[in-house]
C-alpha cells in the first residue's frame, strides 16, 4: 500500500514538471562492457611483456568502459560520450580504430515524435551523418520490478538482430571438441610446417576466435516516475525513462537524473557530415573491416595497419 501511494506521489511531482512548456531533463549513463573474452586472448602470450599488458588493459578498459549524458525534453533527445582529454599516445594506432566500433563518437539525436534519428560518426578521417528511421523495438513486459536510483523501474525484453559493425556484439567461438589426430614425429618436415602454419595462424587471425550471433535479447530497466519516451543510445519505445539497458555483454546504467536543470541544453540534430542511411554506412564499414582482414592476413600485416591508423 504504501509502495503504491509513494509510487502514486512520485508520477503527480513527474506529471508537474512535465507540464512545464520548456521541460528538459539530464541523465548521465556508465558504460561497460566486459573485456574478460579479450583479455584471455593475450593470456599465456610469451612475445608480451607485462608493461605492454598493462598498457592494452588500459587501452581496452578506457573503449570498453565510457561515460554518456543524455539531454531529452517530451520529445526528442541527444545523447553523447562524455569529453575528456586523451594523454599523449594514448588512442592511436588500431586502437583509435576499434574505439570507432565501440558505440562511442559523435551525438546520438532520436526524435521519437517524428520517429527518426541523426548521428555523426567519423570514420577512418571520413566525417558520416546518418540519418534513419527509428528502430521499432518489440519490447515485452514481463512484470518484474527493481528500484535504480530511488526510482522504481519495470523489466522489459526484447530480441534484435545483431549489428554486425557493433564489436560490442561479437562473442568468442566456443572450443570444439575434434578427434586428436596423430602428431607428427617431431623433427620432420611435416612437423615444421605444421607449426610453422600454427604460428601464423594464432599472430594473424585475432577475429577468427569470435563469432557474430544473429540474434541478441536487450533487457530494459525503465521508469515511469520519468514518463519521457526515451533511452541511450538507440533504446526508446516503453512508457517511461530507461535507466538500464543489459544485452548480456553490455551493461549501460544510470548514475544520475537531472529535472529541469537550471542551465538548458541545445536539443537537436547534428549537421556535420556526409548523409548516408545506415545499411549504406553500414556496408562501408564492413567493406573496410575485410580489407583490415586481408591487410592482416600476410607477413607484416599487423604493422601496415598499425601505420595507417597512426596517420
Amino acid at each position: 500500500m504504501k509502495n503504491t501511494i509513494f509510487l502514486g506521489l512520485a508520477l503527480c511531482f513527474s506529471a508537474l514538471a512535465l507540464a512545464q512548456k520548456d521541460f528538459q531533463g539530464m541523465a548521465v549513463y556508465e558504460s561497460k562492457t566486459s573485456t574478460a573474452d579479450f583479455k584471455s586472448r593475450f593470456e599465456g602470450n610469451k612475445d608480451m611483456t607485462p608493461e605492454m599488458q598493462k598498457m592494452i588493459e588500459e587501452r581496452m578498459k578506457k573503449m570498453f568502459e565510457k561515460t554518456f549524458v543524455l539531454q531529452f525534453d517530451k520529445q526528442a533527445s541527444i545523447y553523447k560520450e562524455e569529453e575528456k582529454l586523451d594523454a599523449p599516445g594514448q588512442n592511436g594506432g588500431g586502437f583509435r580504430m576499434m574505439s570507432s566500433f565501440m558505440g562511442g563518437g559523435g551525438t546520438y539525436y532520436k526524435n521519437v515524435k517524428d520517429q527518426m534519428y541523426t548521428v555523426d560518426k567519423e570514420f577512418m578521417g571520413k566525417e558520416f551523418l546518418v540519418k534513419d528511421t527509428l528502430t521499432h523495438y518489440k519490447w515485452q513486459m514481463t512484470g518484474e520490478t527493481k528500484q535504480i536510483g530511488g526510482y522504481n523501474c519495470f523489466k522489459a525484453t526484447c530480441v534484435i538482430p545483431a549489428s554486425k559493425t557493433d564489436f560490442r556484439n561479437f562473442r568468442p567461438k566456443k572450443k570444439e571438441e575434434t578427434a586428436a589426430e596423430p602428431k607428427k614425429e617431431e623433427g620432420t618436415i611435416e612437423a615444421k610446417t605444421e607449426a610453422t602454419a600454427e604460428k601464423k595462424q594464432t599472430r594473424t587471425n585475432f577475429m577468427d576466435d569470435f563469432d557474430l550471433p544473429k540474434d541478441i535479447t536487450i533487457t530494459a530497466w525503465y521508469t515511469p516516475e520519468i514518463p519521457i519516451n526515451q533511452g541511450p543510445e538507440g533504446y526508446w519505445g516503453l512508457p517511461g525513462l530507461i535507466l538500464e539497458v543489459n544485452d548480456g555483454k553490455t551493461i549501460i546504467l544510470c548514475s544520475k537524473i537531472v529535472l529541469n536543470p537550471k542551465d538548458k541544453a541545445e536539443i537537436k540534430a547534428p549537421t556535420n557530415g556526409k548523409e548516408v542511411k545506415q545499411k549504406e554506412y553500414d556496408d562501408i564499414v564492413l567493406k573496410k573491416m575485410e580489407e583490415f582482414r586481408e591487410m592482416n592476413g600476410g607477413p607484416g600485416g599487423g604493422r601496415r595497419m598499425e601505420m595507417r591508423f597512426s596517420r
